[in-house]
């Protein structure tokens, strides 16, 4: 990760999207020492203001760098045969009973090593870097061993010092049951609680802890335990709820003051209601409704209706989403979902960032990191609109400027 800018950079005559809107006119924005230090509308800008710094671009559209809060991005191996059976009629449900799914990955990824781990899974990171992200969260959850689960933790934590990009890390132990647990599902639920998640949190490695709370994942009084000993180890809670039926899990994660309920096809108005109420964001997935296929669309009416944040990432993992494009997403938030432009740039920037409990990313404002991205492009709008790479001509990184075109 590079250090921190202590130089002054300008960028004149930018239309601005500040993570919840489109600015009303061009703006000038300048930087300094790693912070956004002042934004003005461009015919407002006191010259003055402008001395020592240096002329970093002019036009375009700013946004916040992109925000993907939910990936699963350290795993080994592929699942395109799964792909393939899915095509054929046989159900994501119908593949992880029989041993595929989920346990395919684990397979591969507990016989990867550090090194090989890191190999592989920079090549995803670099396409998200690429597509204007700034932020990833990357989840554990293909090991389910304590040793396992600690070996993707950390490769996702030399991914961040690998490169320019903040990575925040969420112990995902609770994702399937693995096989030498079959019949014995409290038994692992103890394992993550006693030892995966004192492991994780002693060295530091994990940021939250998430759970899959789903009939072929676990139960909300599993889930539960696991809540309170993340709770109790000092770790904010994330959840996968709601994805394939509708058992509670994002009511019960409110309840424990979640950050995000991700997926939520099945949520009804009861565990809306308790989303806003604890200030719960909703992360939507339109990768993974799209490669499965899925017909339940997210209650998009009903959180507009409560004001709950919706975050959009990319769910970025080798066998429901394996896409590591986030502007596609935000194109699929809109036709899949009927989200706005506005809603799915807010997704995947102020929202996202809430979603990780990071409430000082994701915007375009004074004091505020600067994690930007410039566009060539002439409205946010068309982040969305359009499926199209190689419109990124700036990432700028903690006040540094990391890629240029």
């Amino acid at each position: 990760m590079p250090t921190q800018s202590t130089s002054k950079q300008l960028w004149r005559e930018v239309q601005v999207f500040d993570g919840l809107a489109q600015l009303d006119e061009p703006m000038t924005l300048l930087v300094e020492d790693g912070r956004i230090a002042g934004l003005w509308p461009a015919r407002e800008f006191n010259e003055a203001y402008a001395e020592g710094a240096a002329c970093a671009g002019r036009g375009g559209v700013m946004t916040p760098g992109l925000v993907d809060c939910h990936t699963h991005l350290v795993y080994a191996g592929n699942r395109a045969g799964e792909f393939e059976q899915r095509l054929e009629g046989v159900s994501y449900e119908e593949i992880a009973r029989a041993g595929g799914g989920i346990l395919s990955s684990v397979r591969a990824t507990r016989a990867a090593s550090e090194d090989e781990l890191v190999a592989a899974s920079l090549p995803r990171l670099d396409a998200l870097l690429a597509d204007g992200v700034t932020t990833v969260e990357i989840k554990s959850g293909y090991g389910l061993t304590v040793a396992d689960e600690m070996k993707m933790l950390r490769v996702a934590r030399r991914l961040g010092q690998l490169r320019p990009v903040r990575v925040i890390t969420t112990l995902l132990g609770a994702h399937a049951l693995p096989p030498e647990y079959a019949g014995r599902a409290d038994d692992y639920v103890s394992l993550v609680c006693d030892e995966m998640i004192p492991a994780a949190a002693a060295e530091g490695l994990a940021d939250a802890v998430d759970v899959f709370c789903e009939g072929i994942g676990f139960s909300p009084a599993q889930c539960e335990r696991i809540y309170q000993a993340a709770q109790a180890h000092g770790l904010a809670i994330k959840a996968h709820a709601e994805q394939l039926s509708n058992l509670g899990g994002s009511a019960l994660a409110a309840r424990y003051g979640a950050l995000s309920a991700d997926h939520i096809e099945y949520l009804d108005e009861a565990g809306v209601r308790a989303m806003a109420e604890a200030g719960t964001v909703a992360v939507l997935l339109p990768g993974a409704f799209h490669v499965l296929r899925e017909t339940r669309l997210p209650p998009i009416e009903l959180l507009r209706q409560y004001q709950v944040p919706m975050a959009v990432a990319s769910d970025a993992n080798p066998g429901t989403s394996p896409i590591c494009l986030p502007t596609l997403m935000a194109n699929l938030a809109c036709t899949l979902f009927r989200l706005t432009p506005r809603e799915a740039l807010s997704g995947m920037t102020a929202h996202g960032a809430r979603a990780l409990g990071r409430l000082d990313l994701g915007r375009i404002e004074v004091g505020a990191p600067a994690d930007l991205c410039l566009w060539d492009i002439q409205q946010p709008a068309e982040l969305a609109y359009a499926v199209q790479a190689g419109r990124l001509r700036q990432r700028i990184f903690n006040g540094e400027v990391v890629y240029a075109r």
